[in-house]
């Protein structure tokens, strides 16, 4: 599939017939790794829930109903940032967005784990709903790593239409 194809079939899928298997998550998580971050300090982190008994547990405990529904059948992603690297120097933010850059290298690492799933043939819904208290409690994640969100991943079972996007003189600004 072209680049073009790519993000336009990438769309946010709420109901699924199966997970995906370790060997395809893999692939996946390697292309991600492959994202821009800053000096290349790679911060971003992934906790993979696969198991069956561990994603029931999981969706119970830490997502509201609504995102336990829409990511049933699919295996979770938990991704995360090591805070104050990217953006720091000496211990010290560089700029007012300090660890903003941790978050703006996990972005881009998601935008590439998304679109790598959906090249394979994978389908993805990201949900920023969840209880970070649990994630970390159940998933072992280290206080110094923000909890950003979880990605559902899995065959869909679901084609979502094309929702529309804003033209570009509401969102760029040519001078």
């Amino acid at each position: 599939m072209d680049f073009q194809e790519l993000i336009t079939a990438r769309r946010s899928v709420r109901k699924y017939d199966s997970p995906i298997g370790h060997e395809a998550l893999e692939a996946i998580l390697r292309q991600a790794q492959q994202a821009p971050s800053w000096k290349n300090q790679q911060t971003s982190r992934c906790y993979v829930v696969e198991s069956a008994e561990s994603l029931d547990e999981l969706r119970v405990s830490a997502l509201p109903e609504f995102n336990r529904n829409s990511s049933a059948h699919a295996a979770l992603i938990v991704t995360t940032f090591v805070r104050n690297i990217v953006g720091f120097a000496n211990g010290s933010p560089v700029n007012e967005i300090g660890n903003g850059w941790g978050a703006y290298d996990l972005g881009l690492h998601d935008a590439y784990l998304i679109l790598a799933a959906k090249n394979a043939g994978y389908d993805t819904l990201i949900m920023g709903i969840r209880d970070a208290g649990v994630l970390r409690a159940k998933l072992g994640i280290p206080e110094n790593e923000e909890i950003m969100s979880v990605i559902a991943v899995g065959k869909g079972n679901e084609a979502p239409s094309v929702k529309p996007r804003k033209g570009l003189d509401e969102t760029v600004r040519f001078l």
